[in-house]
Parts: C-alpha cells; sequence; structure tokens
C-alpha cells in the first residue's frame, strides 16, 4: 500500500505530460499567426553596363590600381631605400652593448628609427612631391613621367650612401651588356641590394665603435672581480648600472643620434 501511495503522483505527472504533448494547439494563436503580416523580401536587380567607359573612369581606376601597388610595396621601400635599415641596426647594436635587453623595448626603438629616417629623408621626399606627385595630381604629367621623376631623388640619395665596391660587386654580378658609363645608366635593380648592403656594412662597422667602450669596461670589471674572489658572481650584473651611469653622463643619446644623422651624407 504505501508502495502504490508513492506510485501515484509519478503517474499523476506523466498523465499531465502526455496531455500536453498530444493535445492541438489553440486555435487562437493558430489564428494569429495567420493574422501576422508577412514581410516581403527585398527586390534585387542586377545589370550590366553595355558601351566603351569613360576616360576618367579609366583613369581612375588606374590611380587606384597604382595606388594599391604603392601601398602593397611601401615596407619594403620604407625598410630598403632609406636610411631606415642603417638606424634600426645601429641602435639594436646599441642596446646590446649596454646588456639591456629589452631596455628600450623594440616598439620604441622602431618607432624612433622610422622618425629619424623621416628626418633624414625630408628633402628627398619634398623634391619628390615638387616634381613628381603634385604635378601628377593636377593632371600635368602622365603616370610614367611621374614614377621616373620620383625615383630620380631616391636614386641620388642611394648613390651617394652606396660603396664602390658593393655597387662594382652587383654590377659584376648581373652580367649587364655593357658597363654603365654614369650613375644614370645603372639600373635600379642593380643600384637597390648595392645600397642595402652598403648600409648593413656600414651599419656593423658604426656598431662595432659603440662596443668598445662598454667591452672595455666589462673587462674591467671582470677583472676586478677575479681579484676579489667573486668568481661566481656574473661581471654583466656589477657592470650593468656602471654602463647606464656612463651613458649618461657623456650624454650617450644625443651622441649616437647626431652621429647617425650626420653620417647620410
Amino acid at each position: 500500500m504505501e508502495r502504490l501511495r508513492r506510485l501515484v503522483p509519478a503517474f499523476v505527472f506523466l498523465t499531465a505530460l502526455w496531455m500536453f504533448v498530444t493535445l492541438p494547439a489553440s486555435p487562437v494563436r493558430a489564428a494569429d499567426l495567420r493574422e501576422a503580416p508577412v514581410t516581403p523580401l527585398p527586390d534585387i536587380h542586377l545589370s550590366f553596363g553595355s558601351g566603351t567607359p569613360a576616360p576618367s573612369q579609366v583613369a581612375v581606376t588606374v590611380e587606384l590600381l597604382l595606388l594599391l601597388t604603392v601601398l602593397s610595396l611601401a615596407p619594403a621601400i620604407l625598410v630598403m631605400m632609406t636610411s631606415f635599415t642603417r638606424i634600426v641596426v645601429v641602435l639594436s647594436f646599441l642596446r646590446q652593448a649596454m646588456g639591456t635587453a629589452q631596455v628600450p623595448p623594440n616598439q620604441v626603438l622602431v618607432g624612433l628609427s622610422l622618425f629619424l629616417t623621416f628626418f633624414v629623408m625630408a628633402p628627398v621626399w619634398k623634391t619628390m612631391d615638387e616634381t613628381a606627385i603634385t604635378p601628377y595630381l593636377d593632371k600635368k604629367i602622365a603616370p610614367d613621367v611621374a614614377v621616373d621623376r620620383a625615383m630620380k631623388p631616391v636614386r641620388a640619395f642611394m648613390l651617394r650612401q652606396v660603396r664602390q665596391k658593393d655597387l662594382a660587386l652587383f654590377i659584376r654580378i648581373a652580367h649587364l651588356s655593357s658597363p654603365p658609363s654614369s650613375p644614370e645608366d645603372i639600373p635600379t635593380y642593380v643600384l637597390i641590394p648595392a645600397f642595402v648592403v652598403s648600409e648593413l656594412s656600414t651599419a656593423f662597422e658604426m656598431g662595432f665603435l659603440i662596443y668598445l667602450p662598454f667591452l672595455i669596461l666589462d673587462m674591467v670589471v671582470s677583472s676586478v672581480l677575479m681579484s676579489m674572489g667573486m668568481m661566481m658572481l656574473p661581471p654583466t650584473v656589477v657592470s650593468l648600472p656602471f654602463k647606464i651611469l656612463l651613458f649618461v653622463l657623456v650624454d650617450g643619446w644625443s651622441l649616437v643620434v647626431g652621429s647617425l644623422v650626420r653620417s647620410f651624407h
């Protein structure tokens, strides 16, 4: 009997659940659904123009294509055809020589290198704007003429910085049909890699000169620690504060940045 009393609530719950599932929906709700407004789908029209496009439309398309091409090549142009390579490499050498692994951080070094690049390349970009960009935007010259005029100041800058031996190396590797008789005859695809190699060589030379005072300071500290019998103490731990103090006393940032900017002639 006790068992039967326990089964009654379960039987009532199952009966109510079965009636809820099997009973038809309320007619009022169905009517409401039938009377609900139906939102029409939007119309889609597709048409194709006929005839030849206007010359202005062709010019806009060509300008858009040139803009996308320049934007895709902008990082390579900024890194490889300007003073950015030398500046960022020298600043990286400075950080390694001081022994501060992440101070200044990479974002600061790259940002400083970018603004120094803008400063060094400002005369070049001003000439490009006056001779190529502004006349092209004013519809005074054709796109190919604008590109030729824009490359002249950039080539002049690279020719001033490139080393003769690096330029001769790439001219020899290129197997040109006739050796260039003047700087204007040197192809751009030969000048760019020669310029990059020259910039790396100059940056490594400057990095070596930056390393020397810090290396001497490390050797002095290491000798003092060995004479005191403190051979288990890393010399860099002791020399790092003295490196920072020396760099601050000699106004190192002004010296390094000034030497970098003046190295571009």
